[in-house]
């Protein structure tokens, strides 16, 4: 597979020429779902869905179509009949030739006041891991971890102690938008030394070989 890194926590994977998306949010690209044969939502949230980037990449595209769960599905399935799927914790399926599955049920605690959504999180080929906003550790390997790098719900040390207990061969930061540039190596420094794995930054647009 192919991976492109595009704003915030979208990514973009491609193999055997279709495309898959993830969490084309408000905070990436306008045009970041355009062109994929699949979408992938993890959560509720704007910045992780939008619903209309999701529309643009479905109406662009008559045969593409959308996984995520109930809270997203609700709102833009009556538009898309038969082509959004609703998913939940332990499912799997293939999604325009990508084998999917689920883990994970809830979105990490933002504040004890605040109710928790649900959040799913998608390893895709058995190989790709894409938790969304939590650090949930799925119950299979995982050769290349996203990262959720900096948000309202985490701090550097949960961060560290994520990557440690997933053990990936390699990770790659997503939920980077709110992480300002002078900050990033001191972030940098934090996970290489004590992360336990390689790990890595893309630039928005910059791909990598999976």
């Amino acid at each position: 597979m192919k991976l492109t890194k595009r704003l915030h926590s979208c990514v973009q994977l491609e193999k055997d020429g279709r495309v898959l998306v993830i969490d084309p949010g408000a905070f990436s690209e306008t045009d970041a779902g355009l062109g994929a044969d699949a979408l992938l939502v993890t959560h509720e949230h704007p910045d992780h869905f939008d619903e209309g980037r999701l529309r643009a990449a479905l109406d662009g595209n008559p045969a593409a179509e959308l996984w995520t769960l109930r809270s997203v599905a609700d709102k833009i399935a009556p538009g898309y009949p038969g082509r959004v799927h609703t998913v939940g914790h332990g499912d799997a399926f293939t999604a325009a030739g990508f084998e999917v599955q689920v883990h994970g049920e809830l979105h990490a605690v933002i504040h004890p006041d605040l109710p928790r959504v649900t959040n799913v999180g998608y390893l895709v080929e058995g190989s790709l891991f894409h938790p969304g906003d939590a650090l949930t550790v799925p119950d299979a390997p995982v050769d290349t971890l996203m990262l959720p790098v900096h948000a309202p719900w985490n701090k550097a040390a949960e961060v560290i102690d994520y990557l440690r207990e997933v053990k990936p061969r390699r990770a790659i930061d997503v939920h980077d938008a709110y992480l300002a540039d002078l900050a990033r190596p001191i972030y940098d420094h934090l996970l290489n030394t004590l992360g336990g794995t390689d790990h890595g930054r893309l630039t928005a647009g910059d791909t990598t070989e999976l």
